[in-house]
């Protein structure tokens, strides 16, 4: 049963010693008539401190599918592999109460292109804080492992953080930015968390969601986008099976990746390789146009067109894909408006 406003007004003032010196002095009979109510609405309610403070439960993390498809579909563009492949992976995985592995997915694609944007939308889809979620794990390599010589230590840290964070709450989400400039090797100390197991040292991991983003594999899947303009060939019309095979062979053979040779691949441990395209100019004017959106400024046309014409696209005579995706958009908009 939900708590009733003037119960949670009650046992706010109650347990803030501030709300407490305020109201003091205050007679004997009152405060232990006050005690008495909290006892009883505490009885009553045995989860009412859920409502402060987040935690591991339903009231905080809930899959909310509906507005994961809505935010896809109007806040990312350009990328309708992507959307179709995460929208199907995350639902399918948050509505099964019994997986039988963590979810691993492995973006990959150009820089500016959506993978970061993505992943803090499923979070803020999943988690009622988003990416401030106590449950939701970021790990950049550059900056948690940036000395290859500490390898064997952040190999051992980085299995005490997810065990502990799982331990705390089994529906956690940990995303590692830069695979790409990962040390290789690293990432196999956290095989077993990924694997077919229903508990190791009696921690169950099938719960908890795994997402690896990289640059590696962008050249392959640029090609491929290059090779399909070329033909006169409409950018929907590639699919993940144009993209998927080319894209792990990459990326498990690049030795300057955090992924050469490793066994999360080997293993098949990887769900889903989700190649992210190389946006167009009609796609920065719609990342453009929905960012003054969200600055509540309305939308023009002509500023929109003033930022995609202002960035650097590939190759040079044609000017087909920009160079950096989406992601000066937000710096661009700063200056025309």
């Amino acid at each position: 049963m939900k708590p009733s406003t003037r119960h949670i007004l009650l046992l706010w003032m109650l347990v803030c010693s501030g709300t407490t010196q305020a109201i003091e002095p205050i007679s004997t009979t009152i405060a232990v008539g006050m005690a008495a109510a909290l006892t009883g609405i505490l009885a009553r309610y045995q989860n009412i401190f859920y409502y402060f403070h987040e935690c591991c439960r339903p009231e905080w993390i809930s899959f909310n599918k509906t507005g994961l498809r809505n935010d896809l579909d109007t806040k990312l563009f350009g990328q309708h592999i992507a959307s179709r492949i995460l929208l199907k992976a995350v639902s399918g995985f948050m509505s099964n109460e019994n997986p039988k592995k963590p979810l691993v997915l492995s973006l990959h694609g150009w820089t500016g292109t959506g993978k970061n944007f993505v992943s803090k939308l499923i979070a803020e889809n999943i988690y009622k804080e988003g990416m401030d979620s106590s449950f939701v794990h970021v790990f950049t390599s550059t900056l948690h492992f940036p000395h290859q010589s500490q390898s064997a230590c952040y190999k051992s840290q980085l299995q005490q953080w997810i065990k502990g964070n799982v331990t705390n709450c089994e529906r956690s989400m940990f995303i590692f930015d830069e695979m790409d400039k990962m040390h290789p090797g690293l990432i196999d100390s956290i095989k077993p968390y990924l694997d077919y197991y229903v508990k190791l040292d009696g921690v169950s991991y099938r719960k908890s969601i795994f997402i690896f983003l990289s640059n590696a594999g962008g050249e392959s899947i640029i090609q491929t986008a290059l090779d399909f303009w070329k033909q006169g060939r409409d950018r929907e019309e590639i699919e993940l099976k144009d993209l998927e095979t080319s894209l792990s062979l990459s990326v498990f053979n690049n030795n300057q990746s955090g992924f050469y040779r490793t066994n999360l691949i080997d293993k098949n441990l990887v769900d889903f390789f989700v190649p992210f395209l190389p946006l167009e100019y009609r796609h920065v004017v719609q990342c453009a146009m929905a960012e003054m959106k969200a600055r509540d400024i309305k939308p023009n046309q002509d500023v929109a067109d003033m930022v995609a014409r202002d960035l650097v696209y590939f190759p040079k005579s044609e000017r087909v894909f920009s160079v950096k995706g989406c992601k000066t958009i937000e710096s661009k908009l700063d200056y025309y408006t």
